[in-house]
């Protein structure tokens, strides 16, 4: 028998509960273990420190679930030498020098780092504000420069990290989504009230907000209940909203109750380095998606043929109304979002793509 891989992987957040690993590397897992991978995972968060660390207040919790943090990356120096291939995904410690980069590049027979969202940006937390200050652009830049491979989240932050990277070797790859457990359930009728549904957690909720008062204007105009699937308490007074705490058991049939997905973004340097995952998770499910056309969105949707782009506050009325209100139109474009993610970013299409920049970079 062939000996298997070591795999480290080093990450933020506890297994099973971001979604931007749960959709983006972790789904991979079984695929990478059955092709040769014996895989270890070190999350710098542990669960206790998951709950606190994007509400406010809770600074001692914060304190010691960082320290805790930073012992397991101390730790994962002496198994990253015993390693085949080291996979990091966004960050190995998020504070501070480059110290830990350095010394994980260093110890590494081989590493890949996996760059979500555009981290050169410099973006404060409404929860953590003096984040910003302590926190380094020249630990992502050692790591995108350094690494065997750099995988991103969108062609533009692509660009950029092929400019620094020494072996030029980078690759987009987009967030994708196991179309055999997100299936569709609609039935695009208007026999009920309609649902427009957003997903999301802390860190994102200020995108929901910029719809705070396209909602107040639909509401004026159609009759729709807003259901919002998040780990945050949310206010909209006067709106018919419904709040689902996420859960994963209860993913799917949380996002199956939904009629329209929504997907707003700001127009900012940030949201250039966004994958999609939002519209991708909408579209799955084959729900008419509307996004703000920015960033990576326009390459998954095309507007009114699989889902609907808009720009400004009014295009959001007027797309949320006409959907609302057009049962024919909500299937048309949902039974072509769906047939998009299927061909474009279902796991099935995408997990070869993975398994080939590990197979490389532990050549």
């Amino acid at each position: 028998m062939q000996q298997k891989s070591k795999l480290l992987v080093i990450c933020p957040f506890p297994q099973g509960v971001a979604a931007g690993q749960r959709l983006k590397y972790e789904q991979y897992f079984q695929h990478w273990r059955e092709n040769g991978y014996e895989i270890t995972v070190s999350s710098f968060m542990d669960m206790p420190m998951w709950e606190v660390v994007y509400t406010h207040g809770n600074f001692l919790p914060k304190v010691l679930g960082t320290l805790r943090g930073y012992y397991r990356r101390f730790r994962d120096l002496f198994r990253v030498s015993s390693s085949d291939v080291v996979y990091v995904f966004m960050w190995i410690t998020p504070f501070g020098t480059s110290l830990f980069e350095r010394l994980t590049r260093s110890l590494a027979k081989k590493l890949v780092y996996d760059i979500e969202d555009n981290l050169l940006i410099e973006k404060s937390s409404e929860f953590n504000p003096f984040i910003k200050s302590i926190r380094s652009r020249d630990k992502v830049i050692f790591l995108i420069r350094t690494a065997d491979h750099v995988i991103t989240s969108s062609p533009v932050l692509n660009e950029y990290c092929l400019s620094l990277n020494r072996r030029k070797a980078c690759t987009f790859i987009s967030s994708s989504v196991d179309t055999d457990r997100f299936v569709p359930a609609n039935d695009y009728l208007n026999n009920r009230k309609i649902t427009i549904g957003w997903t999301g957690t802390f860190s994102s909720r200020l995108y929901l907000d910029l719809l705070r008062k396209v909602f107040v204007k639909l509401d004026t105009r159609c009759d729709f209940k807003l259901r919002v699937i998040g780990n945050f308490e949310y206010e909209l007074p006067g709106i018919d909203l419904e709040l689902i705490r996420w859960t994963q058991a209860n993913e799917v049939n949380d996002l199956q109750g939904i009629d329209i997905g929504i997907y707003p973004l700001a127009q900012d340097e940030w949201v250039l380095g966004k994958s999609g995952l939002k519209a991708i998770q909408y579209m799955a499910f084959g729900l008419p998606t509307v996004a703000t056309n920015v960033g990576t969105t326009p390459q998954i949707i095309q507007h009114l043929e699989n889902g609907w782009l808009v720009s400004t506050d009014e295009e959001w009325v007027v797309a949320l109304e006409t959907l609302v209100k057009r049962a024919d139109l909500r299937r048309k474009l949902g039974v072509a979002a769906r047939k998009t993610v299927l061909e474009n970013y279902s796991i099935h299409a995408v997990k070869s793509r993975y398994l080939s920049i590990l197979n490389s970079a532990g050549e």
